[in-house]
């Protein structure tokens, strides 16, 4: 099979439309190869091409059949694109068509045609004329990008013109607004979003046809129109009278524009730039309407960051993690720091929908799992020591059942190490009493390893607390965050030297007869440390943004 790329863009391989084409043939390539077909794809680009306007003169029609008079690409071009059994025009949108290289391109045509009239059954126009060179089953696709909100009415003319060629509903179209993010590393994960459908697209292409509900999802708005709209005229870097902006400030302006105001909690905020390598602070106000930039300071900032420029544009590029650039004090922040802890939400955006996980409905790869959860971890251990305290051998069994049992009702979680150390040491435990009683023992030693588990874990890279709260975090990206790990650490440490305590005053005080004092301890000193726990976790993230 021949596929033919045809890049009609003036920016040629910078061209964002041909970002999406060749993801889409990335994707019509891989389904193909699992298919064990073969095929070759040649890229044609028209901005390193000389192909003139067509002349109008018609000798190719009458004079010279089928060869054009000019001399020029044309001529080695024709013969691909006739050979071709698949051609993805790609091409960006401009002044409501294609680009003019392009539409030469598309005019010098003109000898693959006889002159002669003929009916036209294309579904579309009213006159057609006889084809003098045609393949039938080629198959073509419009892979397009425009730099409005949205591609929607903005291809009528576009649309008309290939269903005069091909036929209304007989190729396959890809167009896209907001063109310009394909090329802007500072939203490339929102564009490798879409990028990844276009691939999908493609695959289902070489299956047949792109799905309905593909094409609905290649046709949703990536960002809002107010939001692109806001950002796409900041790109720009001017004022409106014309005035030359600079960088920082169309930096800064464009970042305001990815404010969701839907994260409004009631509460406006004033988010203050200073960028201390170039001597310029910007106020950005976050309010219920959207957001605005103050570059005369006469606000009250309620969060502040002092960072120079280009550490907060590496940022933004993704080519350094915020996390890791706090921690390692490159920038500093004061003030109201939940602004930084939930920046996801009032500076991100719902993600394109995907298609439902590979398993399908009912599926239980572990793709598809939740994330580990704490409780999972804790169940085996509660359910010990609470049975335990009420009656030792019957406290036992229900132990052992509740570690049987844990797996099935945890089936949709993901288990890390420390659910399944917890499983198998408790039903241990648990089989110990059974046997051979000495639960005052057992009870302790329960303890004990709790709290070994949360002092050992802190040999590791990873504490264990983090383990789970890493996902509201950013996953894995989370341990690049040295603030988010040294607090885990600090909490870990706390947690296990709480239980090695507990297994000591538990053994001493239930040999001494004081059981109800017991269960009071231990009850009330696990909350009391929880309290503590979350008031960390919102002041030492805090106390290290700003430096100490």
């Amino acid at each position: 099979m021949e596929i033919l790329l045809i890049n009609g863009s003036p920016k040629g391989k910078r061209s964002n439309s041909l970002c999406l084409a060749k993801k889409f043939l990335q994707g019509f390539k891989a389904e193909m190869k699992a298919r064990e077909k073969e095929l070759s794809v040649e890229e044609i680009e028209l901005a390193s091409m000389n192909i003139g306007a067509c002349k109008g003169c018609f000798g190719c029609w009458k004079n010279t059949p089928g060869v054009c008079c000019i001399k020029d690409d044309m001529q080695s071009l024709l013969p691909k694109i006739l050979n071709a059994d698949m051609i993805v025009w790609s091409f960006p949108l401009y002044y409501f068509n294609v680009p003019g290289m392009l539409k030469n391109m598309i005019d010098r045509q003109l000898p693959m045609i006889l002159p002669f009239m003929k009916e036209n059954t294309s579904g579309h126009g009213s006159g057609s004329h006889e084809m003098r060179y045609e393949k039938k089953d080629r198959r073509n696709v419009i892979v397009s990008t425009c730099g409005f909100y949205s591609a929607k009415d903005n291809y009528d003319s576009v649309i008309a013109m290939f269903d005069h060629f091909f036929g209304s509903g007989k190729y396959e179209k890809i167009m896209c607004g907001q063109g310009e993010l394909f090329g802007k590393k500072e939203v490339a994960s929102v564009a490798e979003e879409y990028l990844e459908l276009v691939e999908k697209a493609g695959a289902e292409f070489a299956l047949g046809s792109i799905s309905e509900g593909t094409h609905k999802k290649l046709e949703a708005l990536i960002y809002p129109k107010d939001v692109f709209e806001k950002m796409a005229d900041a790109s720009w870097g001017i004022s409106h009278s014309g005035e030359k902006l600079p960088e920082d400030l169309t930096f800064t302006k464009q970042m305001a524009a990815l404010y969701n105001k839907d994260s409004y909690d009631g509460k406006d905020r004033i988010l203050e730039m200073n960028y201390t390598d170039v001597g310029r602070c910007y106020q950005i106000l976050l309010g219920k309407d959207g957001s605005e930039v103050f570059t005369d300071g006469h606000l009250t900032a309620t969060t502040r960051i002092d960072t120079p420029y280009e550490v907060w544009s590496s940022i933004s590029r993704g080519e350094m993690d915020g996390a890791e650039a706090l921690g390692k004090k490159l920038y500093t922040v004061s003030g109201d720091f939940s602004l930084m802890i939930d920046w996801g939400k009032f500076f991100g955006r719902t993600g394109l929908s995907q298609s439902e996980g590979a398993g399908g409905e009912g599926s239980d790869s572990f793709a598809d799992k939740k994330n580990p959860s704490m409780v999972t971890m804790l169940i085996p251990w509660i359910s010990f020591w609470i049975s335990m305290g009420i009656n030792a051998r019957l406290g036992a069994v229900i132990s052992m059942v509740v570690c049987a049992l844990l797996p099935l009702v945890m089936r949709n979680r993901r288990f890390v190490i420390w659910d399944q150390l917890s499983i198998a040491l408790v039903a241990i435990l648990s089989s110990f009493v059974i046997l051979f009683g000495r639960e005052e023992l057992v009870t302790s030693l329960g303890y004990f390893i709790f709290g070994a588990f949360w002092l050992c874990s802190c040999l590791t890279k990873e504490p264990l607390s983090a383990s789970y709260v890493k996902y509201s975090y950013g996953g894995e990206k989370a341990r690049r965050n040295l603030i988010f790990m040294r607090a885990n650490y600090i909490l870990s440490v706390c947690w296990g030297i709480l239980y090695l305590m507990t297994a000591t005053w538990t053994f001493f005080l239930k040999r001494a007869g004081f059981g109800i004092l017991i269960a009071i301890i231990n009850n009330l000193v696990p909350i009391a440390m929880g309290i503590f726990t979350s008031r960390f976790v919102s002041w030492y993230p805090a106390w290290k943004a700003r430096g100490n």
